[in-house]
């Protein structure tokens, strides 16, 4: 890994909000690590990366463990969250992008240890309509939203998505535009949120013109991504 391709990401982002008239600021980077070893986290993190994301969890509870002693890293489950292994994200993450269904909302409040800040949740929408895709239908994702917000050990931040592939620009920013219209529309009903987790290495700047404030970037970071055993 070298220090460049930090730098070329952030220059990416800052690139594309320039010419979309936003302040860079308002975008995170969240470093997508999985399946790369415990070192290469801790590599970027010496770079001043803070936020990383883990689709398994168990992998992801292992780095937890692993780099516990870097104590400002801030861990984002963003993969497929079955209610078995709900224990174990409540108990060691930051964040949950993919909360798609009361019953996962609900466990994850339950079992978050009062000692740990509120568990900052993303709802999962289904944004393509994809029959293989997880996430809730976008017309239920606000009703879904405002359920989760009545409980105090979650933190509802606001929508996660991943438009269908290689459908091109336009396709794919309408879907964009179609999820960040869930937070105005969640504003109407009195919640406010800050939270679009959508864009990743292909379509971070199509993202962001659409409102991003979160892409999930790990190839770009990090390498090609080992072959899971």
């Amino acid at each position: 890994m070298t220090e460049n391709r930090l730098e070329t990401v952030q220059r990416r982002i800052k690139n594309t909000c320039d010419a979309t008239n936003r302040d860079s600021a308002g975008v995170r980077l969240l470093a997508v690590s999985k399946l790369h070893p415990g070192n290469a986290v801790r590599a970027l993190y010496a770079q001043g990366q803070r936020a990383f994301g883990e689709n398994y969890v168990q992998e992801g509870v292992d780095k937890v463990a692993e780099l516990a002693d870097l104590a400002d890293i801030e861990w984002h489950l963003i993969g497929p969250l079955q209610s078995n292994k709900t224990r174990e994200v409540a108990e060691n993450f930051s964040w949950v992008h993919t909360v798609d269904r009361e019953k996962i909302a609900l466990r994850l409040h339950d079992q978050r240890p009062p000692r740990l800040a509120p568990l900052n949740v993303c709802i999962q929408v289904n944004v393509s309509g994809e029959a293989s895709k997880s996430g809730c239908p976008l017309k239920e994702a606000v009703a879904l939203a405002l359920h989760a917000a009545k409980w105090p050990r979650l933190n509802v931040r606001g929508f996660m998505g991943m438009p269908e592939p290689d459908i091109g620009e336009e396709a794919t920013r309408a879907q964009f535009r179609a999820l960040a219209a869930l937070i105005p529309a969640a504003a109407q009903q009195g919640l406010a949120l800050d939270t679009l987790s959508m864009g990743m290495s292909d379509d971070m700047d199509w993202a962001i013109a659409e409102g991003s404030t979160m892409v999930r970037v790990g190839t770009a970071l990090f390498g090609a991504r080992p072959v899971k055993a």
